[in-house]
């Protein structure tokens, strides 16, 4: 069994907040009972209605995409600049992003209706780790590398050790491939701008264990069952 808030979530119904004030307002009943807080259900079995519209639990759906650069990480923009969702289409289910990719940013980027592993996925606790590899301008002495693994005081405070190394550079550039299981906002591109190296060009390779593979830009796929099962397993 599982409490009424988290299976309203899980169904797309509304975030477990707003699951939580429908219950309050006396929209939600379960087997024609006007329901309350602390109510648990169990799914496929009992008959959930939110305004008397009946609520079925969702199919959970994991995909992996390759966010282009110059697509927003939302749902809708109100500039009408493209968004992630432009790219997957109408898959049969509302899914959101696991975390955000900025702007400029390209990458691997994982979407879900998981509301549950998406809050753990993102949840400083569990460390998951993002790869990132970064070209920046400049030469980035040894010195600034044990600067980015020991951790930076950022305007939020200081950053937790990340692992960093060099790839390969010339003509004023650098290309590093840099580790952080942190999600602050912009971190990478401020980290290196800390240290006095703008970042050209940034692209997330890895999830946890997930990699980008054959895809290109713009593709996405479904995750399998046993890639599922193993982000479960991180963050049980």
């Amino acid at each position: 069994m599982v409490r009424l808030q988290k299976f309203l979530a899980a169904a797309g119904v509304a975030s477990r907040r707003k699951a939580e004030e429908l219950i309050r307002q006396g929209k939600v009943t379960v087997n024609g009972r006007r329901a309350v807080l602390g109510t648990k259900v169990q799914p496929h079995k009992d008959i959930v209605k939110v305004e008397g519209k009946v609520v079925a639990p969702e199919e959970k759906v994991y995909l992996i995409l390759y966010k282009p650069r110059g697509v927003v990480t939302t749902r809708r923009d109100p500039q009408g600049r493209q968004t992630v969702m432009d790219l997957i289409g109408n898959i049969g289910a509302v899914v959101h992003p696991v975390g955000r990719l900025d702007y400029d940013t390209e990458g691997l980027l994982l979407l879900t209706n998981d509301g549950d592993l998406t809050y753990k996925l993102t949840h400083p606790r569990f460390e998951i780790d993002k790869t990132y590899q970064v070209l920046v301008k400049g030469q980035p002495t040894e010195e600034d590398l044990e600067s980015i693994r020991q951790g930076l005081l950022l305007e939020d405070g200081w950053t937790a050790p990340a692992r960093v190394s060099l790839l390969k550079g010339g003509r004023g550039k650098s290309w590093l491939e840099m580790t952080i299981h942190e999600g602050r906002n912009r971190q990478v591109r401020r980290m290196w701008a800390k240290l006095g190296y703008p970042v050209l060009k940034l692209r997330r390779t890895k999830f946890a264990f997930l990699t980008l593979g054959r895809l290109k830009p713009g593709d996405y796929r479904h995750l399998t069952r046993t890639e599922v099962k193993k982000l479960q397993a991180l963050v049980r």
